[in-house]
């Protein structure tokens, strides 16, 4: 039966793209970065034919397949907020500012890392498992950025032995015992917490392809310092006219020096996704500054 007599549906092709990492693997799976999966018409790169697919599935190629072909070494980001710009309200609560579809989206995020990032903040007021469950995939390692130690270690990051944990801290604290899978990371300086420095570190342990999950102010240090390649922005119908804010930088007072990365959007249920392009594959930051 012809390719495409029998699409491939949602689930196969997810599967196919967890195990993506380059152009090569894209095309010998059927699904070429040229923007030719799904078309039963003639053979993909390397002789390989693309695959026909169906709906769900070519969805699901156009939103992750340039991800996954972003190679072994990437830094991306995501957040979700409101229209005016907050990513929980002034008491904290962010349950929960977008909506299903984008929850989905973020488990897949992180099916797609080999590490998930978040600060200190983020660990002791949300207490999140940073793990897979709302699709199929593998569970990131999840880092915790503690300078101080001042996540309680009853957090389930460090007790419910869901998925190994990083504890990163700094040279104050004294290394403990926490729970199994939890490993202690002590940097010698506060310098070795800048984002560029923890993307190397990282990447030195086998962690190339880094998801930063939150919160706000963990996410705007990496981009201000240029240590993002992508940031998944999702912004929900909703006003709260204050709250916690997501990302904050320093401006520029001339709006053509504005950051205008490249982006592509896509609808997620009533939210809206925005996809930005900060770095080029294989180049340097194209925004903000790298000290």
């Amino acid at each position: 039966m012809s390719a495409a007599a029998d699409p491939l549906g949602a689930a196969a092709t997810w599967e196919l793209l967890l195990g993506i990492r380059g152009a090569a693997q894209a095309a010998a799976a059927g699904l070429p970065p040229d923007g030719d999966a799904g078309s039963p018409d003639g053979p993909g790169p390397a002789g390989h034919p693309p695959r026909a697919l169906s709906p769900a599935a070519a969805e699901l190629a156009e939103r992750y397949l340039p991800l996954c072909l972003a190679g072994p070494r990437v830094v991306f980001a995501q957040l979700g907020q409101s229209l005016d710009g907050f990513i929980a309200t002034r008491t904290g609560d962010a349950d929960y500012v977008t909506g299903e579809e984008d929850r989905r989206h973020l488990h897949r995020l992180r099916a797609l890392a080999d590490a998930v990032l978040v600060g200190a903040g983020t660990a002791v007021a949300d207490d999140p498992r940073l793990t897979v469950r709302a699709c199929d995939g593998p569970d990131p390692v999840r880092v915790v950025l503690d300078p101080q130690g001042r996540v309680p270690r009853t957090r389930r990051v460090f007790t419910d032995g869901a998925a190994p944990t990083l504890w990163v801290v700094g040279p104050e604290v004294v290394p403990e015992r926490v729970g199994d899978g939890v490993e202690v990371l002590a940097l010698p300086d506060r310098d070795a917490f800048a984002p560029g420095r923890l993307r190397a570190a990282l990447a030195a342990r086998g962690l190339g392809r880094v998801l930063v999950e939150g919160g706000g102010v963990t996410v705007s240090r990496f981009l201000r310092a240029g240590a993002l390649d992508r940031l998944y922005l999702t912004v929900a119908p909703v006003l709260l006219g204050d709250g916690v804010p997501g990302l904050r930088f320093p401006g520029t007072p001339v709006m053509r020096r504005a950051l205008r990365p490249p982006v592509r959007r896509s609808v997620l249920g009533e939210d809206t996704l925005f996809e930005l392009e900060l770095r080029a594959p294989g180049g340097g930051p194209d925004v903000a500054d790298t000290t």
